[in-house]
């Protein structure tokens, strides 16, 4: 069983002139890219990723956590995506049990306000016949109101019932590393591509430098695959100076389950532009979100909630929720994600915007975006076929999984405790019994109102190439944005396990603290710290 790639001792390789050539150079650590890794690893192909941030650092950790067939692109006819996406959802469903879980979703209706009740029966009929599967139904005001209590009865027409999925988007993408990197491929964080490199006018490998060491290396590949989502026009400006992105922000709240708690999701439309918006459960916490607005600002610079987004969530909630009125004082953290949308219409509302992806090939470079979270392995082997002229044969491949599956079941994991074992186990895969096995069971006891634990801390620390705390606080788990004021009762522990696991010593750990809560202030709380 390999390990996560040794960051350091493949930066040296190649510095000494060794792992310079690739079938296959994916550039991008998102879903996308960690998807289009694993579809190649899996047909034989030598194959390196390559993240100038860390892992799921853009959108693939800040999206609304949904894997959903999108309702709205049926409702505006999309049969094809619509049927790609819910089919891909199931699979996931079944592929990857306690990392996608169904949840119940509850629309909700208002006099006077479309779609109706009947509109979105005949919808939701499609809706589960293109997934085979029949879970939606109708609840009256009675039964919506027990599910959620406090909701405002003026003019309430009911809610239709269906289902769909829920996930962890920055895990999601390590699940897929992981396997893809127990099969023989190689991922890098913190290493940037500089510049392309050319061979009679194509494209034939990147330059490359990490976040430690400036000097330059040079890889070669068959394909290099342009997996940076939101960046994707900053690669292929190199070859074709057309700009076919445009970055839409979406943004949530996350409040304390004790102010709201909620199992299912509920949608609404909001009171000033009838979009839709949710309040669901996530890792012990409420969210509410989502917003849908062009965003000018630097890519390369977080993402952030802005006032006007803040007060437009807040107020949507305390329309609906009259006696729980939220204040910004309720709010644990936010998070905001850029879209990489393939732009349209200038001026068009976001929100009309089609979310289905594309692929371009410009002088051997393959550039994939857009699209959506639930339909990567499908986005992925629509990039692989595009570079399938520059490739050598690929090895036939006898299982189209996405996930290995683990050998160990819940039950044999933990008996005591199946439920959390299945999280493990969707979570880790084969890793979770290690996992468990290199931890104390004090540090198997759940953080807070989450299920994350400190035995996942130390896993995460020693084996999933975290290089800062906020990798591992915002990312490899998600314990920055769940507990008050970034986690920082935890300190002490993950200091312990830093010093431990990584040798890292009282001035580092203070420089890392300084840099986290830096990030943590600017882009994972209320605008100016409010």
């Amino acid at each position: 069983m390999n390990e996560f790639t040794d960051r350091q001792q493949l930066l040296t390789e190649m510095r000494n002139g060794e792992s310079l050539d690739w079938d296959i150079i994916v550039v991008g650590g998102g879903i996308t890219g960690a998807g289009v890794l694993r579809e190649a690893r899996r047909r034989g192909y030598r194959a390196l990723l390559l993240e100038q941030q860390d892992f799921s650092w853009g959108t693939s950790s800040r999206s609304s956590k949904m894997v959903h067939g999108g309702l709205r692109y049926l409702a505006a006819g999309d049969l094809k995506l619509t049927k790609e996406s819910v089919l891909e959802r199931e699979r996931l469903l079944k592929e990857a049990p306690g990392l996608v879980d169904r949840i119940a979703f509850y629309f909700t209706f208002r006099k006077g306000l479309f779609p109706g009740r009947f509109a979105m029966t005949v919808i939701l009929a499609i809706y589960d016949f293109l997934a085979g599967i029949k879970d939606h139904r109708y609840c009256n005001n009675e039964q919506l109101l027990k599910q959620f209590p406090g909701l405002d009865k003026a003019n309430l027409k009911g809610a239709s019932y269906y289902t769909d999925a829920m996930v962890d988007d920055s895990r999601l993408v390590m699940r897929v590393l992981q396997d893809s990197i127990d099969d023989g491929a190689q991922a890098l964080n913190y290493t940037k591509v500089t510049n392309l490199l050319f061979e009679n006018d194509k494209v034939c490998g990147v330059a490359i430098e990490d976040a430690d060491n400036t000097s330059t290396i040079e890889l070669r590949a068959s394909a290099v695959i342009n997996a940076t989502g939101a960046w994707a026009d900053r690669l292929r400006n190199e070859v074709n100076s057309e700009i076919r992105i445009r970055p839409l922000r979406g943004s949530h709240i996350i409040i304390a389950k004790s102010l709201y708690p909620v199992s299912d999701v509920m949608t609404f439309l909001h009171q000033d532009d009838k979009r839709g918006v949710y309040v669901y459960p996530w890792e012990g916490t409420t969210v509410l979100g989502t917003t849908d607005l062009d965003h000018a600002q630097d890519l390369d610079i977080e993402a952030s909630i802005s006032n006007q987004e803040t007060d437009y969530l807040l107020s949507a909630f305390n329309l609906q929720f009259p006696n729980n009125q939220l204040t910004r004082a309720d709010v644990i953290s936010t998070w905001a994600g850029v879209r990489p949308v393939i732009g349209a219409e200038l001026g068009k509302n976001p929100s009309k915007e089609r979310r289905d992806h594309a692929v371009w090939s410009d002088n051997g470079l393959i550039t994939v975006s857009g699209g959506k979270l639930t339909t990567f392995r499908l986005i992925a082997l629509d990039a692989l076929n595009a570079a399938a002229d520059s490739l050598p044969k690929s090895a036939p491949v006898s299982d189209d999984s996405m996930f290995v599956t683990p050998a160990i079941s819940a039950d044999d994991l933990l008996p005591d405790n199946p439920q959390w074992a299945q999280r493990l186990l969707g979570r880790y895969g084969k890793k979770a019994k290690t996992l468990l096995a290199e931890s104390g069971t004090h540090e198997h006891v759940s953080l807070g109102e989450t299920e994350f634990c400190l035995a996942e801390c130390r896993w995460a620390i020693k084996h999933e190439a975290v290089e800062h705390l906020d990798d591992l606080l915002l990312r490899r788990t998600r314990l920055g944005m769940c507990l008050p004021r970034g986690g920082d009762v935890l300190y002490p522990a993950l200091k312990a396990i830093f010093s431990a696991e990584r040798h890292w010593n009282d001035g580092r750990w203070k420089t890392e603290v300084t840099r986290y809560e830096a990030i943590w202030n600017s882009y994972y709380s209320l605008p100016n710290n409010s």
